[in-house]
């Protein structure tokens, strides 16, 4: 039998991974996937699944419905992606990653098919996903794709609700230069006759959403089509407090008690609204046994409900510093906006990316006065430093490299005041390795 260890180390090698090698991980259809659970005899089957896609947002609004449905007892498994130190945090129920002994199992188990089907690590992943929320007979599962929609592993389930976060430019190389044909990808998780809430209306994209869910007869509901949510405060860098309005036609508007989320960052607005509208979807038409105190309870307890984190996650100890997972446009205007709420004399920011990002439209949102550490994230499709750098250099900024995201982290909070902030950003495996 196999350790934990060298099971990880049988699928980090011998199985393609977007997330640490890239291109050479994407595939183009869900042959695989589907022959893979038609050999397990479909285990994505055994359950209901609600089922998010969406640029930005995803994981978060993932860990609110779970947090929901499991405040109203029911055994909720979530598959999330990329991780942060441990493959486990992929695959959890009620917030309790999968074992490690289950993860040793499925892969002895099978090993003769992935080696007959050559599946990539995600849809691995996926299928070891699938089969524990079986195993372990949940009462749902909230599923998030990996990348795009249409093609992603996740999209051979049926779904009793899909939700799409937002849409915004990244990955373009495999899922169009335009926001509308990018739309489509992640429009490719709506099912004919399946519900679908957007969590946010855009000019170039509503039109695909609509277009896409009239041809498979789905009803479709924007999340501000029907409630408005508004911050009201924010409590120690930790939780926000938010207004919430729901407007109903002809009736005017119904007041609601101010709702609590444990999270922090303006931009989580969005994503609470989203998951509320979401979750308020479930729980209206009966789909599960749903309350709105379940939902007020599951969004107030989320983190420590479904271990959440990386997101604007406080640091401990002095002085003031964050990681948060920003890696494209749309992250990193928010992180900007997120900067200028958050008092602090001067910004030591930590920063790494993957070597397949596009910079420049990333550095025009970087603030000019900070003082920059640059490093490469240990994974090999990490960037080096010199030439994150360089890049930086070239688009009017400076810094020191580091060879290390921990000598990097190190040095930053070595050299910031006691009224300084620190934070790391620009990958998800950056901020990896600065959890504790």
């Amino acid at each position: 039998m196999n350790t934990y260890a060298e099971t990880l180390e049988y699928l980090f090698a011998r199985l393609p991974m977007y997330q640490r090698i890239g291109a050479a991980a994407y595939k183009k259809d869900l042959s695989n996937i589907t022959a893979l659970c038609d050999r397990l005899d479909h285990p994505e089957r055994a359950y209901p699944v609600v089922h998010i896609a969406g640029t930005n947002g995803k994981g978060t609004v993932t860990h609110l419905l779970a947090a929901a449905l499991q405040a109203a007892g029911l055994k909720t498994g979530v598959f999330t992606s990329p991780h942060f130190k441990d493959f486990r945090e992929r695959i959890k129920i009620d917030g309790a990653m999968v074992t490690e002994e289950k993860v040793v199992a499925f892969t002895a188990r099978h090993r003769a098919l992935f080696d007959e089907l050559q599946p990539s690590f995600f849809e691995m992943s996926t299928a070891l996903a699938f089969d524990y929320f079986r195993e372990a007979q949940v009462d749902v599962a909230v599923i998030e794709t990996g990348m795009g929609g249409r093609l992603d592993s996740t999209n051979i389930v049926h779904p009793v609700l899909s939700v799409i976060t937002n849409i915004s430019f990244d990955h373009m190389q495999f899922l169009g230069n335009s926001l509308p044909a990018i739309t489509r990808e992640k429009a490719g998780i709506i099912k004919p006759g399946i519900p679908v809430v957007i969590g946010e209306r855009h000019p170039e994209t509503e039109p695909v959403f609509r277009e896409t869910a009239r041809e498979n007869e789905a009803p479709i509901l924007f999340a501000d089509e029907r409630w408005t949510l508004r911050p009201l405060r924010h409590d120690g860098f930790v939780q926000t407090l938010y207004e919430v309005e729901e407007t109903v036609s002809l009736l005017g508007k119904t007041e609601h008690e101010p709702l609590w989320a444990d999270l922090f960052g303006n931009y989580q607005q969005l994503n609470v609204a989203t998951a509320w509208a979401a979750a308020r979807y479930l729980a209206d038409n009966h789909i599960f046994p749903l309350e709105e105190k379940h939902i007020r309870q599951g969004f107030a307890e989320v983190r420590a409900a479904t271990a959440f984190q990386g997101r604007w996650e406080k640091l401990p100890g002095h002085p003031l510093a964050f990681a948060e997972s920003a890696h494209n446009e749309a992250g990193f205007r928010q992180l900007r906006e997120q900067l200028t709420q958050i008092p602090h004399e001067r910004l030591h920011l930590v920063m790494g990316v993957v070597n397949d990002k596009d910079l420049a439209p990333i550095f025009p949102l970087l603030p000019r006065d900070a003082e920059y550490y640059f490093c490469k994230p240990d994974v090999p499709r990490g960037l080096e430093a010199e030439t994150l750098a360089e890049a930086a250099r070239s688009a009017g900024f400076s810094g020191q490299c580091h060879a290390s995201v921990a000598e990097a982290w190190r040095a930053a909070l070595q050299n910031a005041g006691p009224s300084d902030l620190v934070l790391a950003t620009g990958s998800m495996f950056v901020v990896a390795e600065v959890l504790p």
